[in-house]
């Protein structure tokens, strides 16, 4: 008769060799991604350079004020996310109310993104008018599209941490979660930083 592998004998019955597992897994995953934002800052660089001054038309507006807003409201949330994750490590039952506040500011900085579009469209800088337009709704849509895509998770998250389910003996997913946050956030400074140069 074949024998099975009770989970106790597997490697990943152990709950620390599941933690570590998991965080070779989320440095992976955030490793592809930063190759993803790499090459497309790298593009747009090129783009910019080889253009010159013709890159930008001369009545093209410069990148809305409300994105500096935005990135203030980004800051503020990597604030409030590693305070959960502390929260979350130890077990106390603050980290329900840092997940929420964290997940309001991700709210808050997807909506200034879509008014930040919309000033830009109202003032005719639709994304086929030329490269100017074209690169900067890229870069920004990359990067919501990957705060959208982190929401789900953070809601989970959330959710968890409102009833103090994370504890000393198990705060994977607030660390996965604050781990791909982080990321989000530094990519961002990044991609405002080169946005904001570009347009000079």
């Amino acid at each position: 008769m074949a024998q099975h592998d009770t989970p106790s004998d597997t490697p990943f019955g152990d709950p620390k060799a599941r933690f570590e597992a998991g965080l070779f897994g989320m440095w992976l995953f955030l490793l592809v991604l930063a190759v993803v934002f790499i090459s497309t800052i790298i593009g747009y660089l090129v783009v910019r350079i080889d253009n010159g001054a013709a890159f930008i038309p001369a009545d093209a507006p410069k990148p809305p004020l409300l994105l500096l807003v935005s990135t203030g409201v980004l800051l503020v949330s990597s604030v409030t996310m590693q305070k959960a994750l502390r929260a979350g490590r130890v077990g106390d039952p603050r980290q329900g109310g840092l997940m929420v506040a964290t997940l309001a500011l991700a709210l808050a900085f997807l909506i200034a993104q879509g008014v930040a579009w919309r000033d830009l469209y109202e003032q005719n800088l639709a994304i086929s008018d030329n490269l100017y337009a074209w690169t900067f709704y890229v870069l920004t849509g990359l990067h919501a599209a990957h705060v959208l895509g982190g929401l789900p998770p953070m809601l989970i998250t959330t959710w968890r941490a409102s009833r103090a389910a994370y504890g000393p003996d198990d705060h994977r997913g607030i660390t996965y979660c604050a781990m791909y946050w982080h990321f989000l956030d530094g990519i961002w400074v990044v991609l405002y930083a080169t946005l904001v140069l570009g347009s000079r």
